[in-house]
């Protein structure tokens, strides 16, 4: 299909320890979609989010960019990871420069941009992301949300065609967690395929066009997220609850206070119905 922009066949990845992390793995995504994956720890979100950015190669199965399959070459990996970015879900295991501005750089410099394109780019990045208050400073100085903020726009300045964010709201307090997700809303906006690894229900039912759950290194299922989320055997099967803000639209629906066919993703939508 033309709008599929990544796609996993039969995907298989064991660990040198022996641990069977990933079991049979088919998944697509599609281009500009918004994806959440779920599921508990352990049950193999990280592992395949390495395995698209090509940093694990699967024990078995294939695995596809724009209808090709991955080239596992130093080339075919450098070209790989400027189209399909990842985002760690702990910034002090992506950061390594002495200052921010050295660190949203250095990428380019490894592509070998002219200077002139390389500041273009860091300015209109710093800017975007509200950034530069502190882009001289060192990145160890940083708090956990400025730190967070330059990780994504580490990888953001490479122009990704992907961006895999790995449980970006971990150890954010509330200000820093809304301001995170104003990006991804601005990211996806702008045309960028997010696919983020979550804990967090209410998030993925807010934000995502489709959930995925993994479960024991399988795929346990995958939906929208008012289907996923209103399957409580699939749900109580992979340790998950659902949002709340579902369940409260579910006992107004049973009341009749707002239509059955309801489906607010947020608050405010839910508060327009009533």
């Amino acid at each position: 299909m033309h709008n599929v922009l990544m796609e996993v066949q039969d995907l298989s990845y064991q660990y040198a320890d022996g641990t069977q992390a990933l079991k049979g793995v088919n998944l697509q995504i599609f281009r500009h979609e918004k994806l959440a994956v779920m599921g508990s720890n352990g049950s193999g979100k990280s592992t395949l989010f390495l395995n698209l950015n090509g940093v694990y190669r699967p024990t078995q199965g294939k695995i596809f960019f724009a209808g090709q399959p991955l080239d596992y070459s130093r080339k075919g990996l450098l070209e790989l990871r400027r189209k399909v970015g990842i985002v760690f879900q702990d910034p002090d295991n992506q950061l390594f420069c002495a200052s921010v501005a050295g660190e949203i750089s250095f990428g380019l410099y490894n592509l070998g941009l002219p200077e002139e394109e390389i500041r273009q780019r860091v300015d209109d990045i710093c800017s975007k992301l509200s950034i530069d208050p502190f882009r001289d400073k060192p990145t160890h100085f940083l708090s956990g949300g400025q730190k967070k903020r330059v990780s994504i726009a580490d990888i953001l300045v490479m122009r990704p065609e992907l961006l895999i964010l790995d449980e970006p709201f971990s150890a954010l307090d509330p200000k820093h967690a809304q301001m995170i997700d104003q990006i991804l809303a601005q990211l996806a906006h702008s045309g960028i395929t997010v696919v983020i690894a979550t804990h967090n229900a209410a998030q993925a039912y807010r934000w995502a066009d489709r959930v995925v759950i993994l479960h024991e290194g399988r795929i346990e299922a995958e939906g929208a997220p008012e289907q996923i989320f209103s399957d409580k055997a699939l749900l109580q099967r992979t340790n998950l609850l659902p949002p709340d803000l579902l369940l409260l639209t579910q006992k107004l629906q049973q009341k009749g206070l707002i239509t059955a066919d309801a489906s607010p993703r947020t608050v405010e939508e839910l508060c327009a119905l009533l």
